[in-house]
């Protein structure tokens, strides 16, 4: 797992909050002090919950359930796509698809549908089509990548949600929370920090900022699939120990058996 170093997220300008004007009571814990009408948040506190949702997210992976990211605001949506993405983890960088995790069955179907057009495309049946047929398909297969792209592979519902900005992401949050689906998130000084379950106190405005936040949780997450992937290989070896060993034992009584004659 990454260290987090508060040096690090200095530089990467993770204490800068929102106007003092804008602010939360509720994050008053996180905040460490005013300059130029500005929040400066407590950079220890910060690293402190890091490590915090860092075990927490290492231990969802390690236990083969997913964690859906969510960012749609500009300055995030890449560095969520690139940074879930190198995790193997579902992400939602455009809007978000209401009823995405409430009414979940529905947005089965619909990435069902994607998949069936995938189909005809591959077995020759989308060139029997009309030229005005196949257009529509194809506009229909574009415009469900958009929306349902990197969740076409979830077949359940998350172990966990990780929110970038949850002041924008409030419908998902609301989802999450009906459902008790653990909720992670980066939070500023704006928000509200009892909606989450694990925060995260940092600037979500700034790239540099959210880059350092995902690189550090997304480590965790992919030291949590290894550790999975290692569990896995030792089961799948243990029985073939077994049988080593059960081979062996009478070779060796054989061998006693001789001598003592």
């Amino acid at each position: 797992m990454e260290k987090v170093e508060v040096k690090q997220l200095l530089e990467a300008g993770v204490h800068f909050g929102h106007l003092t004007r804008k602010w939360d009571p509720n994050m008053a814990p996180y905040i460490y002090m005013e300059r130029n009408g500005i929040h400066i948040i407590n950079l220890y506190k910060t690293a402190a919950k890091i490590e915090e949702t860092s075990q927490a997210l290492h231990k969802i992976a390690a236990s083969g359930k997913k964690i859906l990211f969510v960012a749609t605001k500009k300055q995030a949506k890449d560095i969520v796509a690139e940074k879930a993405g190198n995790v193997n983890m579902p992400y939602i960088t455009e809007r978000w698809p209401g009823g995405m995790l409430t009414n979940f069955v529905t947005i089965r179907k619909a990435v069902k549908k994607m998949a069936s057009i995938d189909r005809m495309k591959k077995d020759g049946t989308f060139l029997t089509l009309s030229k005005k047929e196949r257009l529509q398909v194809d506009r229909l297969r574009a415009k469900l990548e958009k929306n349902l792209g990197s969740i076409s592979d979830m077949t359940r519902l998350p172990g966990a949600l990780f929110v970038v900005d949850i002041k924008r992401e409030h419908i998902a949050i609301k989802e999450a929370q009906k459902l008790n689906i653990p909720i992670f998130a980066m939070v500023d000084t704006n928000s509200d920090p009892r909606q989450v379950d694990y925060l995260i106190p940092s600037n979500d405005d700034a790239s540099k900022s959210i880059d350092k936040v995902l690189s550090i949780v997304t480590s965790a997450v992919a030291d949590g699939l290894a550790e999975r992937k290692s569990d896995k290989a030792e089961k799948a070896a243990a029985p073939a120990k077994k049988e080593a060993k059960a081979e062996t034992k009478p070779v060796a009584e054989v061998v006693a058996a001789n001598e003592e004659e």
